[in-house]
C-alpha cells in the first residue's frame, strides 16, 4: 500500500490580510500548548502557595527568551546562514521552520532565574511547578511535525504497519514512515501526567524532584528517539547535537535528584520532608503579591483595633446626669446607726420630760 488511507490536513490557511497570509497548523499547536501549560503552572502555583498573578510575570520572562534560544540553537547546530537567523523570510528564515526544544528549554530556564530574581522566590520551587506545563506543551506541540510531515522515522514497507498513528504517510517521498513524532508526544503525555500528580499529591521536601523528573524522563524519550529519526531531522553533521544534549539532560536529572535527597537527609535528618513537622514541607512559606500584603496588613490593623475596642472600660457619665438619673443612697451601715441615734435621742427626751412631771407633782403636795 503506497497510498494514503487517512485524510491529509494541509500545512495551514491564508487569511485575506494584504496579499495574503498563511498561518501554519504548526503554530496554532505550539500556542495550544503554551495556553494548557499556563493553565496548569496556575493550578500549581495556587496548589503550593505561590500567587496565581505571578504566572503572566513568568510567562513575559521566559517564552520570548525562550524562543530565541530555541531558534539560535536550531540555526547553531543546523548550520543554517546567519542572514537567516532571525529572518521572516518564506523559504529559509523563521516562517519556514526551524525551533529546538532543547534550545527552547535552555532558554526558558534562563527566564526562570530571571523571574525568580525579580521576585525573590526559590528556583527549584517554581521550576517544580513550571516542567508539568513544559511536558505537556511539547507533547501538544508536536503534533505540529503532523500538519508539517517533519520529524518521522525509517521506511514502513509492511503493509500491514501502514496505518495511521503507528506509521504516516509522507507525501514528499510518496512513503510510509515509523511516526516518531506521535510516539514522542505520547510518551511525553505520559511523562506529565508523572509529574503532575507528584506536585499535586506530594508535599514534602525536598523541592526540585519535578524538575529532576523532568530532565530525566525527557532525556530518555529523546535520547532512544533522536537516533531513529530520518537523518535530516538530526541537528549536526558529525556530532548528533541533540542526540547527546538529550543523554546530558537525563544523567543530569539523576544526578540532580540525588544530590537533593542527599542535601535533605543531611539538614533536616530525613531524605524526604523533616523530623520536625513544621520544616517537612515543600510549600511553605506562602508568598504573596504587593497588593494582598497590603491588603492583609489593613485586614490586621482592623482586627487589632477591633480587640482593643472590646478590651477598653466602657466610658464614664457625666456626674450631674448620673444624680439625675440615680439618687444617692447612703450604706447600709450609715443609715443604722443615724437611726441608733434617733432613737436615744427620742429616748432621752422622753426622760426629760417625764423628770420634769415628777418635779410639777411634788410641789403641788407641798
Amino acid at each position: 500500500m503506497n497510498e494514503p488511507n487517512y485524510y491529509i490536513p494541509p500545512r495551514g490557511f491564508t487569511i485575506p490580510i494584504g496579499d495574503g497570509f498563511t498561518i501554519y497548523y504548526y503554530a496554532i499547536m505550539i500556542v495550544c500548548g503554551i495556553i494548557l501549560a499556563t493553565v496548569v503552572v496556575a493550578l500549581l502555583f495556587k496548589r503550593r502557595n505561590i500567587p496565581v498573578e505571578w504566572v503572566l510575570d513568568l510567562l513575559l520572562c521566559i517564552l520570548p527568551i525562550g524562543i530565541v534560544c530555541a531558534r539560535l540553537f536550531y540555526c547553531i547546530t543546523g548550520g543554517v546562514p546567519i542572514q537567516y537567523w532571525l529572518s521572516f523570510d518564506e523559504d529559509h528564515g523563521i516562517r519556514a521552520g526551524g525551533l529546538s526544544i532543547i534550545g527552547g528549554v535552555m532558554g526558558g530556564a534562563l527566564g526562570v532565574v530571571l523571574f525568580c530574581v525579580i521576585h525573590k522566590i526559590n528556583f527549584l520551587r517554581v521550576a517544580d511547578c513550571l516542567v508539568p506545563g513544559v511536558i505537556l506543551a511539547q507533547g501538544i506541540g508536536r503534533w505540529g511535525n503532523f500538519f508539517n510531515q517533519e520529524v518521522y522515522g525509517g521506511l514502513v514497507s509492511d503493509p500491514s504497519l501502514q496505518w495511521f498513528p503507528f506509521s504516516v504517510y509522507i507525501e514528499s517521498t510518496h512513503s510510509w514512515h515509523y511516526a516518531f513524532f506521535f510516539y514522542e508526544s505520547m510518551l511525553n503525555l505520559i511523562v506529565f501526567a508523572l509529574l503532575f500528580t507528584l506536585m499535586w499529591k506530594f508535599h514534602k521536601k525536598p523541592s526540585g524532584l519535578s524538575l529532576a523528573g523532568y530532565l530525566f524522563g525527557y532525556g530518555v524519550v529523546r535520547s532512544i528517539m533522536e537516533p531513529l529519526r530520518d537523518p535530516q531531522y538530526i541537528l549536526g553533521d558529525k556530532v548528533q547535537i541533540s542526540w547527546v544534549m538529550a543523554i546530558v539532560m537525563a544523567v543530569a536529572g539523576v544526578m540532580l535528584a540525588v544530590c537533593l535527597l542527599i542535601w535533605n537527609y543531611k539538614k533536616y535528618g530525613r531524605l524526604f520532608g523533616a523530623a520536625d513537622e513544621a520544616l517537612a514541607y515543600a510549600d511553605r512559606p506562602a508568598y504573596y503579591t504587593k497588593e494582598q500584603r497590603l491588603a492583609m496588613e489593613e485586614e490586621r490593623k482592623k482586627r487589632l483595633a477591633a480587640r482593643k475596642a472590646k478590651a477598653a472600660p466602657p466610658p464614664s457619665e457625666p456626674a450631674g446626669r448620673a444624680l439625675e438619673e440615680t439618687p444617692f443612697e447612703p450604706p447600709a451601715e450609715e443609715v443604722a446607726a443615724k437611726e441608733g441615734e434617733k432613737i436615744e435621742e427620742d429616748a432621752a427626751k422622753a426622760g426629760d420630760r417625764s423628770a420634769v412631771g415628777a418635779e410639777d407633782k411634788t410641789e403641788e403636795n407641798k
